[in-house]
């Protein structure tokens, strides 16, 4: 018979282990010594325990399922339960337990952390969902275009969630994407529509630019391309292909009728500027006349200067105030004379001028006699009021003495 300390042959070939429970039949042994059923089996041993070594590497350091990792311990543990191996099954069975445990504790880990990333996930699309919903509202048809598409790339690389979470937040998400694109379908439309009403009243502008352009009435044809220039910014752009042709078109037109005007003003100006010399020499020759002397010989030139004055065309309009109140400043001093002229010689004027003095003369004289009487009678309140009154009748009278004066009397 032979033995270790974990097995032993009996006589009969029968070999047994050891373990907590007592000894186990491993097997029997016919084709050699004891202690070759015993290298055997032992050897059977180190063959569990590299395996289950290397099932507790896999369950370490791999990402081995715990279905995978239960059915390896369940098929190490079947044949450690079959004691066909000498060696400590009890230490096996521990190791195995031990293993349980962990590959429990890392399924409880994953599943933890399978449903922390899915709480990420769904964090992460609801927060897709709630910008796609804002930016189905926004005007901004580019970037929002742009920001809609990198959100779908973002969707297709998050996790799926459960069926119905998944289904309901994608619903939501589509449903953004298309409010976004149907408003902006909608909105090119309506542009489209504008710019084809814009290329139907630019047409219309052009056409009447180009019939203007020859025109040389020039004050109500400026205005009329000023209007026209406002009616085209108020119309908007029309599409591209047809805006810078239409424009170029536009403003040939105008180009053409401006030119044709700054070339009219140009001559006219030069004229004006001819003229204005003229009637600054008849200024010159008209202020000589001042002051008046012989009246009638002054209107004759005046007269004769105007004539000439008339004659010349127009000046430029700033400086016309200035040569024109220069020509009225002689003017204005002739009137003068001939009016006083007129009353010193005229007989009517003359007379009431007389008769007025005449009157005013007598009431001073009777004032002064009632002062004095007053006085002497010692009433000096009446003396002073009639002094008063006095002093008004004297400045009236002083005033028609020079009145008449200017009649030759």
């Amino acid at each position: 018979m032979s033995s270790d300390p974990w097995g032993r042959v009996d006589e009969t070939g029968t070999v047994y282990v050891r373990t907590a429970d007592g000894e186990k039949v491993v097997g029997s042994w016919q084709a050699g010594s004891p202690e070759e059923a015993l290298a055997y089996f032992e050897r059977k041993y180190e063959g569990l325990v590299v395996e289950i070594g290397l099932l507790e590497k896999r369950v370490r350091t791999t990402d081995l399922s715990a279905k995978d990792a239960q059915a390896a311990i369940g098929h190490l543990r079947e044949q450690v339960d079959a004691h066909h191996a000498v060696g400590d099954l009890d230490a096996l069975r521990q190791r195995l337990d031990k293993l349980v445990a962990t590959v429990e504790a890392r399924r409880e880990e994953r599943k933890a952390q399978r449903a922390k990333q899915s709480d990420q996930a769904r964090k992460a699309k609801e927060d897709l969902v709630a910008e796609a919903e804002r930016l189905a509202q926004s005007d901004q048809w580019r970037a929002a275009g742009e920001r809609l598409r990198a959100l779908v790339d973002t969707w297709k690389g998050l996790p799926r969630l459960d069926r119905k979470s998944d289904d309901e937040l994608w619903h939501r998400f589509s449903h953004a994407r298309s409010a976004f694109s149907k408003r902006r379908k909608a909105h090119f439309a309506q542009l489209d529509a504008q710019r084809e009403e814009a290329r139907r009243v630019k047409e219309r502008l052009v056409a009447e630019a180009e019939a203007l352009s020859g025109s040389t009435d020039w004050g109500p044809t400026a205005a009329r391309y000023r209007e026209l220039m406002a009616e085209w910014k108020a119309a908007g752009r029309a599409q591209r292909e047809h805006e810078d042709d239409l424009w170029n078109r536009f403003r040939g037109a105008q180009d053409v009728f401006f030119a044709a005007r700054s070339s009219v003003f140009a001559e006219r100006d030069a004229e004006q500027s001819e003229n204005l010399k003229l009637k600054e020499e008849l200024a010159e020759e008209a202020e000589k006349l001042l002051p008046i002397g012989d009246l009638k010989a002054a209107r004759a030139a005046f007269r004769s200067i105007n004539e000439r004055w008339e004659a010349i065309g127009h000046v430029p309009r700033d400086a016309r105030p200035k040569v024109e109140g220069r020509m009225h400043a002689v003017e204005r001093a002739i009137q003068e004379a001939e009016e006083a002229e007129w009353r010193r010689t005229n007989p009517e004027a003359r007379a009431r001028a007389e008769g007025l003095t005449g009157q005013l003369q007598a009431a001073v004289d009777k004032l002064r006699a009632q002062i004095d009487q007053a006085r002497a009678q010692g009433n000096n309140a009446r003396a002073d009021k009639l002094q008063k009154e006095l002093e008004g009748r004297q400045a009236l009278l002083d005033q028609a003495l020079k009145g008449l004066q200017e009649f030759g009397g």
